[in-house]
């Protein structure tokens, strides 16, 4: 039997060949686990409804930023001078037991309040005005306390009409701090005039806020 040299050298390279390449696919599949799809390993799969994690802080594609959010608008304090919010004098209890200790510290004797007390709610600048009579022969005294955070109360006497030779400012405080006094005793404001005149107590908030009140006694 004569053999063909040349087929069986070629059947041997083919065989080769095909071991060779077995052994690579196998390196290949070793490597992947498996099946290529869609450019991810086979059992790599993004999970079904969720979308590729993005890097902190970037928006997806696509996806538009979420609206800015305007800022609160700035509160506007009252302008200085303009009138303050009067309340009934039962609500300004808190001011009651001060305005009592300056009326027994510098009212003088035999004085009587005129009227109810006067209380406002009172932003930093603002003002309360209280109508009264001057009369002939007759003196007064003012007192005025304010409610911590109030940190600073001014009292004014000012004529309401225009009197020749007389200034609209008749007297004021010269105290510093949350109370004021017009008229201390010993002595006491007196209406030097022989007619009756109208006036009115101007009580300022000079620094601070909240409530302050002022009760005005005759003798």
């Amino acid at each position: 039997m004569r053999f063909n040299h040349g087929i069986l050298l070629t059947g041997v390279t083919l065989a080769a060949l095909a071991a060779v390449a077995g052994c690579k696919k196998k390196e290949q599949d070793a490597q992947t686990g498996g099946y290529q799809q869609g450019g991810q390993p086979y059992g790599q799969q993004q999970p079904y409804g969720q979308q590729p994690q993005q890097p902190y802080g970037q928006q997806p594609q696509g996806t538009a930023p979420p609206p800015a959010t305007a800022p609160p608008p700035a509160t506007t304090p009252p302008p200085a001078g303009t009138a303050a919010q009067p309340i009934d004098a039962s609500m300004a209890a808190a001011a009651t037991p001060i305005l009592q200790g300056l009326s027994q510290q510098w009212v003088v004797a035999g004085a009587k309040p005129l009227g109810n007390p006067a209380a406002a709610n009172f932003a930093q600048g603002q003002v309360l005005e209280v109508p009264i009579q001057l009369n002939p022969g007759r003196c007064y005294t003012i007192v005025a306390a304010g409610v911590p955070p109030i940190a600073e109360v001014n009292l004014q006497l000012i004529v309401s009409a225009p009197l020749p030779g007389l200034a609209p400012v008749l007297a004021q405080d010269t105290d510093a701090g949350a109370t004021a006094v017009i008229g201390k005793k010993p002595d006491c404001y007196k209406w030097a005039l022989l007619v009756a005149a109208p006036a009115k107590v101007v009580m300022t908030v000079a620094n601070g806020s909240g409530m302050a009140a002022l009760q005005v006694y005759e003798k």
